[in-house]
């Protein structure tokens, strides 16, 4: 008897081990928006051909919104039609659990369709349409609670290429950027819709960036980037703590902030280059004290993310660049093995995403140089028109698997290792 009771238990232990190597990703670059999973057990290195495919779904739509990931659903958005959806997947088969019309289709010589990624909290999710329609759905069903409009309701106006913001979730509101004169940044209840509060100090219009909450000497912050620089507004009322105006954005100011030891990091693409500030507490607010402002990553939409001291990403003019934190000094560049594309961090590997091909690369997250561990090309690329637009979703690890999506189409790969080391 004792020695089933002892199996039992050595079973149950090895259960709860394997879970916790896994880890959801509820929202745009995963729990705490760094693009940096916790997971560990995966992959160090890729048989030929690739990691093992799981499963192929094909019915995302038009768009180039991302999977947020919990427990086995994964949720997303797509356009068919001319509206756009919110769609739930089982993330063990790939099959399509519902599906639910959330606005009309965006329609743009880049690509039609939404750009966001849906953020999950418990059992709501928040999305934003390519045209700003912020709809709040039941992440069980899809029904919808509620929607708002980010230009009728928020006098926002709808940038160049559509809303891409993926909406933050802080507490009991969710945060948005509408753009304009009524306040760039703004508050809902998410339980109800109702505006909380609009940041009427600041009237920057919106650009294409998804914010982070930071917090800095016992102040809470939404830290955003706008078409006209980088913002710090105080969690509380929407007013702002500080503004950084950066004259060099133009045209599209897409990556997410960076918070690491009170600094933030931007970059943006169309020569405006990177950014470290330091933010410094004064009393009841913050300053915003520039480090250093260069070119050495010239971030387009690709993202960058921080492991350890070093910054990682693709760096227009450059190629896959690693850069110092601390100086914004660049410690190597590599621009022949992969071209432009996108990227998230695991265990120990960057997931590097062409946007011309669908080509994966793992490549260890190093500053002794490029590293490649393995590599293959999706499958295969949409038959859906992208217009001009390329393969612009960025990759996702999540509970062992590997997601990579082309407008409609949808992987799904086992990274995790045999071994679980």
């Amino acid at each position: 008897m004792m020695n089933r009771i002892s199996e039992i238990t050595a079973a149950c232990l090895i259960g709860l081990a394997i879970a916790a190597l896994g880890a959801d990703w509820p929202q745009w670059r995963g729990p705490d928006r760094t693009d940096v999973s916790k997971e560990t057990g995966l992959l160090k290195t890729w048989p030929a051909g690739g990691p093992k495919l799981l499963w192929t779904n094909a019915i995302a739509g038009l768009g180039f919104s991302g999977p947020a990931i919990v427990g086995n659903r994964l949720f997303t958005m797509g356009a068919n039609g001319d509206k756009e959806y919110v769609h739930a997947v089982d993330a063990e088969s790939g099959k399509k659990i519902w599906s639910m019309e959330i606005a009309d289709m965006l329609t743009h010589d880049r690509g039609d369709g939404p750009r966001g990624t849906p953020t999950v909290d418990g059992d709501a999710l928040y999305a934003v349409s390519g045209q700003g329609t912020l709809a709040c759905l039941e992440t069980a069903t899809g029904k919808k609670r509620w929607a708002i409009s980010l230009t009728k309701d928020l006098g926002g106006r709808i940038p160049t290429w559509g809303y891409a913001e993926s909406p933050l979730v802080d507490r009991d509101r969710v945060i948005c950027t509408p753009g304009g004169n009524k306040g760039a940044l703004a508050a809902i209840d998410k339980k109800t819709g109702k505006v909380v509060w609009q940041s009427k100090d600041v009237t920057d219009p919106a650009g294409y960036s998804s914010m982070i909450s930071v917090e800095v000497g016992g102040v809470r912050q939404y830290v955003q980037m706008t078409m006209k620089g980088v913002v710090g507004v105080a969690a509380k009322d929407g007013k702002v703590l500080w503004h950084y105006p950066q004259p060099d954005y133009r045209t599209a100011v897409v990556p997410t902030p960076i918070f690491h030891n009170n600094h933030i990091y931007v970059s943006a693409g169309y020569g405006a280059g990177c950014d470290l500030l330091k933010l410094v507490p004064e009393g009841k607010t913050v300053k915003a004290e520039k480090v250093y402002a260069n070119k050495n990553m010239v971030n387009h939409h690709g993202g960058v993310v921080l492991v350890g001291e070093h910054l990682y990403g693709y760096s227009d003019g450059k190629g896959w660049v690693c850069q110092e934190f601390k100086t914004g000094k660049n410690v190597w560049e590599e621009k022949g093995k992969l071209g432009k594309g996108c990227l998230t961090y695991a265990d120990g590997n960057l997931y590097c995403y062409s946007e011309r091909d669908g080509t994966a690369v793992l490549v260890e997250a190093t500053p002794r140089g490029w590293k490649e561990n393995g590599r293959f090309t999706i499958p295969k690329q949409t038959e859906l028109n992208r217009k001009k637009g390329q393969i612009w979703t960025h990759p996702v690890v999540a509970n062992g698997r590997l997601y990579l999506r082309d407008q409609d189409l949808i992987f799904c790969f086992d990274v995790r290792s045999s071994s679980g080391e």
